[in-house]
């Protein structure tokens, strides 16, 4: 890493940034530091020293957005390639046991990793690295090589994110080994799943949603039907089918979503059928007579600004209850909220009054061994289940 910017550079720290550094996590805020931070470029390595020179911790300066500063927990100066490659090594050997399950899984998840920025997705000897700001992309870079020699992958592509404040300089793909495939085939359990990686949404397909596909395919759906809401390629609905469903409605604004769906993650065609629509009007619009014994409420992310969360709030308890009124008698309702603006408690107490009664939660799915969760921030993945007695 041959590097200016991984020559650290002093600055001091007040009060209110030592706190957080002790507290463990990850962000500095813009409005927690003095503008003389402004000298540096982005990705400079900084040493964050207190007012008697002492060491706090290490991390990179951001100058745009609302993080100045990005942690680097436990970083070792003297050394940071060794760092880097000890620290990668430790992340990795907890995907191992899940490995056996899967040959997708996501091989870096951010903060929640100690990489803070850095995304890297792994679809079978493919790799799809995302940096969520340009002060990361150096570390990226470096550890993405780093993955390719220990995972031995052959491919490997930069997808730029879409909620990069800026994203003008670079291009939302890159080829950074062997070429960009069309289409990657993974397995999961005895599912087998078909994605264009570093295409729509994500690095290609919805990694985070693994626990839930697991859960479903699980379950006994025999002679049963689903309601598939926000379907996008399917890979829910392979699950349900997986678990003997006998009709699964899908139903996704994106047309692109639903052809995927219909020609990668189909078992019987005929056990299928795709709506193109808004889920809102839809639901709706339809008749009361149709009931489901399972609906999949899966919206995607409603909102990164806090201004917007009452609205997105709102907009979950219409949908909740819109989709209650299409449930069969002891049917049940999967609930998933990818709003990280809204945690947790936030998310069950403003569903739990819309279904409870008559229904209850019956458990919550915990994150896979690949998206551990390492601050409040990184819970971002809610999937509830709620049944009928």
């Amino acid at each position: 890493m041959k590097s200016k910017k991984w020559v650290a550079q002093r600055y001091q720290i007040n009060k209110q940034v030592h706190s957080i550094l002790k507290s463990g996590h990850p962000w500095i805020f813009r409005s927690h530091v003095s503008s003389a931070i402004e000298i540096f470029e982005a990705g400079q390595l900084l040493k964050l020293v207190d007012h008697e020179n002492k060491v706090c911790g290490y991390g990179l300066y951001d100058p745009e957005g609302l993080i100045a500063i990005r942690v680097l927990k436990d970083f070792q100066e003297n050394d940071p390639t060794l760092w880097f490659s000890k620290k990668l090594e430790k992340v990795l050997k907890k995907r191992i046991n899940l490995r056996n399950y899967s040959d997708a899984f996501r091989a870096i998840h951010g903060e929640n990793d100690g990489f803070p920025g850095v995304v890297l997705d792994v679809y079978g000897s493919s790799g799809v690295l995302q940096t969520y700001s340009a002060s990361v992309d150096l570390m990226g870079r470096y550890l993405a090589g780093l993955a390719v020699r220990e995972l031995g992958l052959t491919e490997l592509i930069w997808k730029t994110p879409t909620k990069r404040s800026s994203v003008k300089e670079t291009t939302p793909i890159r080829t950074l080994r062997g070429h960009l495939p069309n289409q990657v085939r993974f397995r999961e359990g005895k599912m087998t799943f078909t994605v264009q990686i570093g295409s729509g949404q994500k690095s290609g397909a919805f990694l985070d949603l693994r626990a839930l596909r697991k859960w479903l395919s699980s379950q006994n759906l025999s002679g049963k039907r689903v309601l598939n809401l926000f379907s996008y390629t399917g890979t829910l609905a392979l699950a349900a089918e997986t678990a003997g469903a006998q009709e699964i409605w899908n139903v996704d604004i994106s047309k692109g979503a639903l052809e995927s769906a219909e020609k990668f993650h189909v078992i019987q065609k005929k056990k299928h059928r795709f709506i193109q629509a808004d889920v809102f009007e839809w639901l709706r619009e339809l008749s009361d007579r149709e009931k489901f014994d399972l609906i999949i409420v899966d919206p995607p992310q409603m909102t990164s600004q806090v201004a917007q969360v009452p609205v997105a709030l709102r907009a979950y308890r219409q949908l909740y209850s819109l989709s209650l009124k299409h449930l069969k008698p002891k049917g049940i309702i999967v609930g998933a909220c990818c709003t990280s603006r809204i945690d947790r408690k936030k998310f069950k107490e403003t569903v739990c009054p819309v279904l409870v009664p008559p229904l209850k939660v019956l458990k919550s799915l915990e994150p896979e061994d690949d998206h551990p969760v390492g601050f409040p921030e990184g819970d971002y993945l809610k999937v509830f289940i709620f049944g009928g007695a």
